[in-house]
Parts: structure tokens; C-alpha cells; sequence
């Protein structure tokens, strides 16, 4: 650990939501809602903000704070339903929903997007943004989404596969690069722990990111370790949805060729995009 602590101090930590809400500079949820136009960039090479939202009624699959949703909810859909399994987000979103005056447009769900209570042929648009590699259960997930998507409907998927630079989503804490192919998970999880102890939601943060399994081993629970590899085969397997739109982005187009090789692209892919269609 003391190696992973001596190295983490020679990097810079990149801009992060948890750091920015203790500093006071802005909630999370205000921060999702001013990022939202990231969260379609991928998507607008070949549709628009109209096709995806106008008048739709819009599920949010692990919508955190629902800034995101927010914002979609502002790009002139219907009805937003975001959907988290953390309680703590509810409070939080309704404050911003308020604020911005889209509490009519907008609804947090408590709950397991892979088991919902929604009806079946629910939902025009199911936007998954940078959530497939949080979920427990990813088949069970897309199928639900099948489920509850009405026909014509489409499902927008784009994740950070796991071997991405941050693709361990500890950058709130650690600033090292690809950081998890070079220590253990207990290490790292050591580490992180020492790293975010005083701070203000150190606690929360350990909680949110570190569970014990049956055998009383700790492993970072928030997140499954999506690769492309693994993602590619769900995604053949799936039979109730059309693939419709798949594309990998690399980190930088300088790196773009290395984005493309069998072997080196899960290090040098930014994102993976995707979309189904019922």
C-alpha cells in the first residue's frame, strides 16, 4: 500500500464530482445536469437530441443524482424516470428538479434495474450512461430493458470498459492511471481507504465502494469489470433487441490505432457506444 500511496502523490487528481461537492464549488446533481451534453455527444453523430428525447417518455438507468436526467428532461421529453438503487440520490434530485422547475417532467425511482416495477412497453427511449459496468446483473439488466421498452423503442448504452485509464472509477481518490492492472484490489482497496478516511464522506464513500462477500473478503462492489470482450458476447446473446449502432471510441486520436488492436484496444478504448432497438 505505502508504494500505491508514495506514487498516487506524483499524480494529479482529474476533476471529480465527490471532491467538488466537499469543496462547496457545487452539488452532484448540478454537476450531472451541466455534464448532461456529454452524455449524448457519442450518440449525435448519427441521431439527435429530438429523436432521443422530444416528447418521449424516458427511463434513466442509474441515474446517480439525476442531474442527467434533468437535463434530458430540459431537452423536451414528456416524462423522466430516473432509476437508482441508492436512496441517498432522492432527496437531492427532487432539490434540482425543483430548482430548475422540471419537477413536473421528472420522477426518481428507488430501485434494481434488472427487476422493475414498470409495465411492460414503458418506455420510448432507455438511456444507460456510464452505467453498464455498475450493474450486477447486465443480461438481466438488458433484459428488463427489452421488457419495459415499447416497441420501435431504442436502448442507448455507452460504458468505459474496465481497462480504461480510471476504468476502476477510484479517480476521486487515486490519480495513478490503469492503476488497477498494476496493484492487487486489496491493495487498492487499502489504499483508498487511507486515502479518503478524513474527509468529509470518507465514510460514505467506503460504503458505497467496498462490500464483504460470503467468505468475509472486501472487494469494490460498485463496479462488475465490464470489458468489450465480455460486452460483445452479451450483446450476441441477446435476442429481444436489435443492435442497431456499435462503435468504440478511442482516448485520443493519437491512440486511435491502438484502439483498434484485438489485444492492446481494452487499455485504449474510451468508450464503448451502443444502441438496440426493440
Amino acid at each position: 500500500m505505502k508504494a500505491l500511496l508514495w506514487v498516487n502523490k506524483r499524480f494529479k487528481l482529474p476533476q471529480h464530482p465527490f471532491n467538488m461537492r466537499n469543496n462547496g464549488e457545487k452539488t452532484y446533481a448540478m454537476w450531472q445536469y451541466e455534464k448532461g451534453i456529454d452524455t449524448v455527444k457519442s450518440y449525435l453523430k448519427f441521431t439527435d437530441s429530438d429523436a432521443m428525447f422530444k416528447d418521449k417518455v424516458v427511463l434513466d438507468i442509474g441515474c446517480g443524482a439525476a442531474g442527467k436526467s434533468l437535463f434530458y428532461a430540459n431537452c423536451g421529453a414528456e416524462k423522466v424516470y430516473g432509476l437508482d438503487i441508492l436512496p441517498q440520490y432522492k432527496d437531492e434530485s427532487e432539490t434540482l428538479a425543483k430548482q430548475l422547475n422540471l419537477q413536473d417532467k421528472f420522477e426518481f425511482v428507488l430501485g434494481d434495474a434488472a427487476k422493475t416495477d414498470f409495465p411492460d412497453n414503458s418506455f420510448d427511449t432507455i438511456i444507460m450512461n456510464d452505467a453498464m459496468e455498475h450493474v450486477d446483473e447486465p443480461e438481466k439488466v438488458l433484459e428488463e430493458c427489452a421488457r419495459v421498452l415499447k416497441k420501435g423503442g431504442k436502448l442507448f448504452v455507452n460504458f468505459p470498459p474496465y481497462n480504461h485509464p480510471f476504468g476502476a472509477h477510484l479517480s476521486d481518490a487515486v490519480a495513478i492511471p490503469w492503476v488497477h492492472l498494476f496493484f492487487s484490489e486489496q491493495t487498492l482497496i487499502n489504499g483508498y481507504k487511507e486515502l479518503v478516511k478524513d474527509l468529509p464522506d470518507g465514510e460514505a464513500r467506503i460504503k458505497f465502494r467496498i462490500a464483504t462477500d460470503k467468505n468475509g473478503k472486501e472487494y469494490f462492489s460498485y463496479i462488475n469489470k465490464m470489458t468489450l470482450k465480455r460486452f460483445k458476447k452479451i450483446k450476441e446473446n441477446l435476442t429481444a433487441m436489435q443492435l442497431i449502432h456499435y462503435s468504440e471510441e478511442p482516448l485520443r486520436p493519437v491512440v486511435s490505432l491502438l484502439a483498434k488492436m484485438p489485444v492492446l484496444k481494452e487499455g485504449f478504448v474510451r468508450m464503448a457506444v451502443c444502441v438496440f432497438e426493440k
